[in-house]
Order: C-alpha cells, then sequence, then structure tokens
C-alpha cells in the first residue's frame, strides 16, 4: 500500500492523423490546441480556458508494427515512478516503456494483470491537481476499468495507488465499484462483458450540451457506440469512437426539449446499459442506490 494518495492528472490521445483528431475533438468538446513540441519530440496539448487538459501525438511507429491502435491513455500522478513500477511488476503488472524522462516528466506505460493499459508519471509539467479536479467543462470528469474481473482489478489498483472503495449512500452497487483517492471518488470498475474485445479503461469528458456533442461526433465522422443513458443525477453519457477507432465517453445534460430521446433511462436503483464498440454488442444490468456525490453507472 502507497502512503499517499494517486490520482489520474493528465492524459494522451496517440493517434494516426493528428490534423483530423485535432479538428475534431475542437468541435465535439471545445478544446483548443497549442503546439508543444521539443526539437526531439512532436507534441501538441489540447486545452480548454488556456488550461492544458490532454495531450496529443502520433501512434509511435513501433506500436503500429505490433498491431497497437488509437487510444486515450490515462497518467497516473506518482511520487516516485521507479518505485511504483517495481510495485507493479511485482503485482503482475507489466511494463511497456520502462521508467523514462520525457518532454512532461518522468513516465512509465504500464498495463495491469489484465492488459488494460495507462501510465505513471512523476513530475508532470502539464495536468497536476488542476486537471484532477472532476465537473469542470472541458475536462475528465470520470475513469471508468471495463475489467477481465473487476474484483481482482480493483484488489491490484487498490495495492499499487492505495485506492479505496467508494461507499454508496444505502448500499454498495452489485456490480459496479466506485473507487476514490484521497476522499474524492475518481471512477469506477466493472467486469466485462464477454463481448467487449479486451479490458481497457475509459474516459468520459464533461460537456455542456451532450446532444450537441452527439451532432458533433457524427458530423466529424466519428460514431455513437452507445447512448444517450441516463444516470441518477439527472446526466446523460455516451460512448463514442472517434474517426481513427480511439474509445471516449461524454457526459453532460441535455435539454429537456430533445427530441427523439434514445437509450435507456435509469431510476435511482436500476441502470440498464449495453457496451458496444465496432458492432460488437452485450447488455447487462447494474443494481444499487445513488452513490455519494454524482451518480455513476
Amino acid at each position: 500500500m502507497v502512503d499517499h494518495p494517486a490520482t489520474f492528472a493528465w492524459y494522451e490521445l496517440l493517434t494516426t492523423d493528428l490534423p483530423a483528431a485535432q479538428a475534431f475533438y475542437r468541435d465535439v468538446v471545445g478544446w483548443d490546441v497549442q503546439d508543444a513540441s521539443t526539437p526531439q519530440f512532436a507534441y501538441r496539448v489540447f486545452s480548454i480556458d488556456d488550461m492544458p487538459v490532454a495531450g496529443l501525438m502520433e501512434l509511435p511507429p513501433e506500436g503500429r508494427e505490433k498491431g497497437a491502435m488509437p487510444r486515450w491513455v490515462g497518467y497516473v500522478a506518482v511520487q516516485d515512478v521507479d518505485g511504483a513500477v517495481e510495485r507493479l511488476r511485482d503485482l503482475g503488472g507489466a511494463i511497456y516503456v520502462p521508467p523514462t524522462d520525457s518532454n512532461i516528466g518522468r513516465i512509465s506505460v504500464v498495463a495491469d494483470p489484465q492488459t488494460a493499459t495507462f501510465a505513471l508519471a512523476e513530475g508532470l509539467k502539464y495536468g497536476g491537481a488542476r486537471a484532477a479536479e472532476a465537473s469542470e467543462l472541458g475536462r475528465v470528469g470520470w475513469h471508468e476499468l471495463l475489467a477481465a474481473d473487476g474484483k481482482s482489478a480493483f484488489d491490484f489498483y487498490s495495492a499499487l495507488f492505495g485506492w479505496e472503495k467508494a461507499r454508496a449512500e444505502a448500499a454498495p452497487l452489485d456490480s459496479y465499484q466506485l473507487f476514490a483517492a484521497g476522499g474524492r471518488t475518481l471512477g469506477g470498475m466493472f467486469t466485462k462483458f464477454a463481448a467487449t474485445p479486451v479490458p481497457f479503461w475509459l474516459y468520459y469528458f464533461d460537456v455542456a450540451d451532450l446532444d450537441n456533442a452527439m451532432e458533433q461526433v457524427k458530423s466529424a465522422s466519428g460514431r455513437i457506440a452507445q447512448g444517450p443513458v441516463e444516470l441518477w443525477d439527472g446526466t446523460w453519457i455516451a460512448r463514442c469512437i472517434d474517426p481513427q477507432g480511439a474509445m471516449f465517453a461524454l457526459q453532460g445534460k441535455r435539454n429537456p426539449d430533445s427530441s427523439g430521446r434514445s437509450g435507456e433511462p435509469a431510476s435511482d436503483a436500476t441502470l440498464a446499459w449495453s457496451t458496444a464498440w465496432g458492432g460488437i454488442s452485450s447488455r447487462g444490468r447494474l443494481i444499487g442506490d445513488k452513490p455519494r456525490g454524482r451518480g455513476r453507472r
């Protein structure tokens, strides 16, 4: 168990078409972009109100050769990357990029024992505590792990980062484990359905108008994989795929006058939903009461 809370503090999109990705997320989420390249490394930074939110870079050729696809990667800020990597290895995780000094800090790209990838960072030059704050438009407001086995996944992250189970107001969700760091709920973990191809982390971007954002996804050649679905607090979510194939999600309010409200609205106790990536779909059901703070799956 670590002796300090570790939280997601930075995000990167690895893609195969930088100009297209830049335009897509500008239209969908409202991000601006700045060139943050160095003589050794091409890098762009998405921002909202002049505050850096996420990085943008080409998927490395060696990754493509090994079959890597465009994806979002979340960075967990830790005090000691090298020590965290050693703990991760001892816990059965894998190291894809060993601790390395980079343009954004000392980083390591890793995977949990169930192959879900994420990254570790020390001394981040972007992001940090402000970027980790939830409930701000244009930022990541929720982190969701679709695991091969939700219980053992939580045990791994708890041992690695000291993450704790977040309690619901009345009773914990049967299948969806909320997790917290430093007293703040960061997201949830659950056992994915068999039709979901691989375990992965999914990041939810907060938008002011979900209907508008979904229309922008579709008009910019992205796909709505599932949604909109209503949560307990009146927020709606949609799981999406960008034109290059990176998976992400949106969350926000909808106009009460929206026509053709699709999805399956949830009561305080029941949420029905489906996962569907690239035409692969399965259905599941989560039962539980509204958790403290913002309602969630």
